[in-house]
């Protein structure tokens, strides 16, 4: 730890001057990524749109408020924005508690720093690629031209991009699994023995929250629910790896 501590005045400024440092970073960013929100936006739908063409010509996103358009590319932009700028909100984090932390801490932090963004657009990436192409084909599956009025899907905009935002950020969170288990890890809240003592519980509670989170299918259940066993699994291994260097170190 720093051998000199600051007073709590120079850590109040410390800290505005961050948070000053990160809002005008995000603003920033959001402005460049607002100019370019109509084309990430379409490679948000384009999973949609694949499958859409299959079904025929003249298919369709619709809004049906004066201001859902614009609103929608507002959160594409700030969708966008959080990814891009976290990066240099975490250098803001690392820069303001890093002089407090020892060297061991140190270490452990900048890779939770370093592994946090990896995982998270590992999972914002499995559910772009694997569950959404399913999850849409499930429930276009419903469309209907028999009877007497086609059923058709015509999504409106706005709850198209809630959907794809709310899954894309439940699987960049629940692929965080490793980090949270190794930050408790780290100080002594659980054990090796203790994920491995109770994985039965784990694997209950992963069902449990990946039914709860997914579409209603499924599919997509087991496509969140068997990565994140994986990922208890391999949280497993990195918390034996972190006691057995504790252990060395205290010897």
């Amino acid at each position: 730890m720093t051998d000199h501590p600051k007073p709590l005045l120079d850590h109040l400024l410390e800290l505005r001057q961050r948070l000053i440092y990160t809002l005008v970073g995000f603003v920033v960013v959001f402005g460049v990524c607002y100019l370019y929100s109509e084309s990430i936006f379409q490679f948000l739908v384009r999973p949609l749109a694949q499958l859409l063409q299959t079904k025929g010509p003249g298919r369709r996103l619709i809004y049906t408020g004066l201001t859902e358009a614009f609103l929608t590319y507002i959160k594409v932009a700030a969708f966008a924005a959080s990814f891009i700028s976290f990066p240099f909100i975490a250098m803001q984090i690392w820069r303001f508690i890093a002089p407090g932390l020892y060297a061991n801490e140190r270490n452990l932090f900048i890779g939770l720093l370093v592994t946090t963004p990896f995982l998270f657009l590992l999972g914002a990436a499995f559910a772009y690629t694997i569950i959404f192409p399913t999850a849409y084909d499930f429930f276009l599956s419903f469309e209907s031209n028999a009877g007497y009025l086609p059923i058709q899907l015509e999504a409106k905009v706005n709850e198209y991009l809630s959907f794809v935002m709310r899954l894309i950020f439940a699987f960049g969170i629940c692929f965080e699994l490793p980090v949270v288990l190794m930050l408790l890890a780290s100080i002594g809240v659980i054990t090796v023995q203790t994920l491995i003592s109770k994985w039965r519980i784990a694997v209950v509670i992963i069902f449990t929250l990946s039914a709860f989170i997914t579409p209603p299918d499924i599919v997509s259940m087991l496509g969140l629910a068997l990565p994140l066993i994986l990922l208890y699994g391999f949280s497993i291994m990195m918390v034996k790896i972190l006691e057995t260097h504790r252990l060395k170190k205290d010897a």
